[in-house]
């Protein structure tokens, strides 16, 4: 009986395709492996990312197999211009199967002549991270050294559960993480979104799983979040008169709300909105966690600059483009620009109250411009829309002040179902102010516009029994020293009580 030779490529070493196909009884004989690709798998794990500790590990298993007399190993140096050339070369001078999970790699072998033994999609039944979930989890929280737990619930009624008494070690965490990372090479579904030396991000079907190890953390940990369920914009029963704006004038939206608030679940359902409604949507998400329809192209952050994907959606024109988790002043300049070009915009940013959303813009953007670039700010809480801003931009005196020369531009932020004007937005000097805005009685008023004439820093002013209490930012603390004669005088001919509350 001839001996078979085999030659595996730099994918199915990171994948475990060889060991897989050994175990299962499909190659038998020789397997040949280039040192080109040995220094290869070396550059990789020295770097500490986990697709060459992967490799690592399939070598590992190859050798066991080797000594159990399963197959054998021969290690070939040739010259080469590059991994995949290298492996081409010994495939063809030794007439070996070239085993590969590549396609391109698996035609271009082909059309050489090679022999190609190639290994697809690889989809088990179930991952072992996956055991961990069921119907009602929302994420699964595994640490070396910890015992398995899991969230579980809805957004804003959820609970951390136990999901075993035994301890994780680093070799059951360290099994997963290589698991998850073959699949993830290998389906259709998935992406690595970042391999970086301690951190691995993997977007895998529905599961958004991130995976840390030393040096960057100290130990092994793989947290796994997927939605618990996928709604329709119609399951969030919005006021008609909501929907109206979403459809016809709100081009600038901001979806705010507290981490795990579900602002993702809305985006996602609004992108499937505009989708059915015709419109071109796309989506820039790091990671690419957001399940939508085929019509729906999503561009990774992680994958491209943000140079190349203003570009991109310049040239294409989408009439919505759904901006995922904006953190960095490059999310929001690239969100701005896109926005004054014409593109619809929905950003998804972090904020523990509605008004912050739009105080992540300030410094950011000119304040003249934030309303054309944001009109429409919705905050989700415990997976609803539980308030919805407009911007508007006008010229005006600030609320509370008297003197007719203070008039300027300033953002108004209404209540958008309600109209009622809660926040002011002007700038003072050389700061911005964001005012809350509070129908006051005509005593109050007075007494507010005697404090800013003293203090025009102070961004609130409270009025409690015979107490003001003055909230001043605290770089304008000394300022507000310098002027503690004309508080007393001002203590004096009010009859009250000065409180300073820096912030």
């Amino acid at each position: 009986m001839i001996e078979e030779l085999y030659v595996p490529d730099l994918n199915a070493v990171m994948r475990g395709i060889v060991t897989r196909l050994v175990s299962r009884g499909l190659v038998r004989g020789t397997i040949i492996i280039p040192t080109m690709l040995l220094k290869e798998i070396e550059k990789e794990a020295a770097k500490g990312l986990a697709s060459g500790m992967a490799a690592l590990e399939e070598l590992t298993n190859l050798r066991d197999l080797e000594r159990e007399g399963t197959i054998r190993i021969e290690i070939v140096d040739v010259k080469a211009t590059d991994v995949n050339d290298a492996v081409r070369k010994v495939a063809k001078e030794k007439n070996a199967i070239l085993i590969t999970g590549d396609r391109v790699q698996s035609l271009v072998s082909g059309a050489m002549g090679i022999k190609v033994l190639y290994a697809g999609e690889y989809r088990p039944s179930k991952l072992k991270f996956e055991e961990y979930f069921d119907e009602k989890t929302m994420s699964i929280h595994l640490k070396e050294g910890d015992v398995p737990k899991a969230k579980k619930g809805k957004p804003g009624e959820w609970e951390m559960v136990k999901l075993s008494n035994e301890p994780l070690r680093a070799s059951d965490l360290e099994e997963m993480a290589l698991e998850i990372l073959e699949a993830a090479r290998s389906r259709q579904d998935a992406y690595v979104e970042v391999d970086k030396p301690g951190t691995t991000v993997v977007q895998l079907g529905k599961y958004r799983i991130v995976i840390t190890r030393p040096p960057l953390s100290d130990g092994w940990e793989i947290t796994a979040v997927r939605p618990v369920a996928k709604l329709r914009l119609e399951d969030y029963d919005l006021p008609e008169k909501l929907i109206q704006r979403l459809e016809e004038r709100a081009e600038g939206i901001l979806i705010a709300g507290a981490p795990g608030a579900g602002k993702t679940t809305f985006a996602q359902a609004l992108t499937e909105y505009y989708a059915r409604k015709g419109k071109v949507v796309k989506t820039i998400e790091s990671p690419r966690d957001m399940i939508l329809p085929p019509s729906v192209t999503q561009y990774s952050k992680e994958h491209s600059s943000i140079k190349e994907l203003y570009a991109i959606l310049l040239l294409s024109r989408p009439d919505y483009t759904i901006f995922d988790e904006m953190r960095t002043d490059e999310d929001f300049k690239l969100y701005s620009d896109l926005r004054m070009a014409g593109i619809g915009m929905v950003g998804v940013v972090h904020a523990t109250a509605p008004i912050d959303a739009v105080q992540r813009l300030i410094g950011r953007v000119e304040l003249g411009m934030i309303p054309s670039i944001v009109d429409t700010i919705i905050f989700i809480d415990s997976g609803n829309v539980a308030k919805v801003y407009e911007l508007q931009m006008t010229v005006k005196l600030p609320t509370g002040l008297r003197e007719a020369d203070l008039a300027r531009p300033v953002v108004e932020v209404r209540d958008f179902l309600s109209g009622e004007l809660e926040y002011e937005i002007y700038t003072w000097g050389e700061q911005t102010m964001v005012i809350p805005v509070k129908r006051v009685k005509r005593g109050e008023e007075k007494i507010m516009n005697m404090v800013y004439r003293v203090i025009p820093e102070a961004t609130n002013v409270e009025i409690r029994d015979n107490v003001i209490i003055i909230t001043v930012p605290k770089w304008a603390q000394k300022n507000v020293l310098k002027k503690a004669k004309k508080l007393r005088k001002l203590e004096d001919r009010l009859g009250a009580k000065i409180r300073i509350k820096y912030e």
